[in-house]
């Protein structure tokens, strides 16, 4: 019988295990405690008194046997401190492309769309009349005999040139990404936590990148007084330090490891909260808290117009909303022809995915 059978909800039953309900917090709180396993399980059990989402069948204890038998965590035998694995480190990038980007599956096809039919993996919805040179297999069967049978009727069927539909692909591009995070000190200054955001976004974009884009390649770099790279597995881990922001450097590093990448398309995604304040002159830091510097500016804007001549377009998300911060994000995008979002913090990985993903038109909230 076919149909469909209707149950009471019960919002009791969970369908997950007590285990993997208590991994999906653990995952999430090790994204605040910089991987710090030990600090995430003072905050679980803080969580517990409130919630006591542990009982008499499965305690903290069972908690934290079942992480290290299934290859969670791991205890020093001569101190006893906890250390998450890299399986925890990518349960923790899963989690946050879930929680941004939304649940995708793993592809094979390593590339994005561009706008420009032509030989290529991806179907086009779009078909067109059929020319001299498309070869057999762009043909739409399907669409071709249902115009041969409007076009000459079911009686005896009939086929001409005319009635034949093309279905083109999409030609694919492969594209190599540095992602710029800001690890100064204001990011987290004000009451307001804006480096976990950034970790996530970071984290979820790498996990896009390997399981959807396997082709492309993504460059992490963060940037305070200095700047340098950091691999995915060290993002959990990553801190705000008591720097300056040397934009520069994050630049200048950005461009440096995109000139080696060998695909033709290539990009920079900046996350930042504030206005650049260093540079780095010699062995010396020239820096200026105050007002936007123009010292500092201009060599901002002088790499962004290198950047347009490299055709690597920037795209800058500012977590702030000071005028004259967006004043100078609007010169320093326009000398570019990138482009600037003046992204909230919970809509940062919104933003992100809408730039990335150009062939998902949703907002994730």
């Amino acid at each position: 019988m076919i149909g469909h059978r209707f149950i009471k909800f019960d919002p009791n039953e969970q369908s997950k295990s007590k285990f993997e309900q208590m991994l999906d917090l653990f995952t999430q709180l090790l994204t605040y405690t910089n991987g710090d396993a030990s600090e995430a399980f003072s905050w679980m059990n803080e969580l517990d008194k409130k919630y006591q989402f542990t009982n008499n069948d499965y305690g903290m204890g069972d908690f934290i046997d079942d992480l290290k038998q299934n290859g969670y965590l791991q205890e020093n035998p001569v101190n006893g401190d906890f250390n998450i694995t890299g399986k925890t480190e990518q349960s923790i990038r899963k989690k946050s492309l879930e929680e941004i980007f939304g649940k995708l599956k793993k592809s094979k096809q390593g590339n994005h769309q561009t706008f420009k039919p032509g030989q290529g993996d991806e179907i086009s919805p779009d078909t067109r009349p059929y020319q001299f040179g498309d070869m057999l297999d762009q043909i739409d069967f399907t669409e071709s005999i249902r115009n041969a049978q409007i076009n000459h009727g079911v009686e005896s069927f009939r086929m001409h040139e005319d009635d034949l539909q093309i279905r083109e692909n999409d030609f694919k591009t492969q594209t190599s990404t540095v992602l710029m995070i800001d690890i100064s000190h204001s990011m987290i200054l004000y009451g307001e936590d804006r480096i976990t955001p950034a970790k996530k976004v970071a984290m979820a974009l790498s996990e896009l990148i390997q399981t959807k884009y396997p082709k492309d390649t993504l460059d992490i770099v963060v940037f305070g007084n200095d700047a340098w790279p950091i691999e995915v597995k060290d993002l959990p881990y990553l801190q705000v330090g008591p720097y300056h922001t040397n934009t520069v450097a994050g630049l200048e590093l950005a461009m440096d490891l995109l000139r080696r990448r060998k695909n033709p398309n290539k990009q920079i995604f900046m996350i930042t909260d504030g206005k650049p304040t260093c540079l780095k002159i010699g062995s010396k830091y020239y820096k200026n808290s105050f007002g936007l510097d123009r010292k500092v500016v201009n060599r901002c804007i002088n790499l962004a117009a290198q950047c347009k001549k490299l055709k690597i377009p920037i795209t800058t998300f500012m977590i702030a909303s000071d005028p004259y911060l967006q004043n100078f994000v609007q010169e320093f995008t326009e000398m570019n022809n990138g482009k600037a979002f003046f992204a909230s913090l919970d809509k940062l990985g919104a933003f992100i995915f809408k730039d990335f993903e150009s062939g998902k038109r949703k907002t994730v909230y």
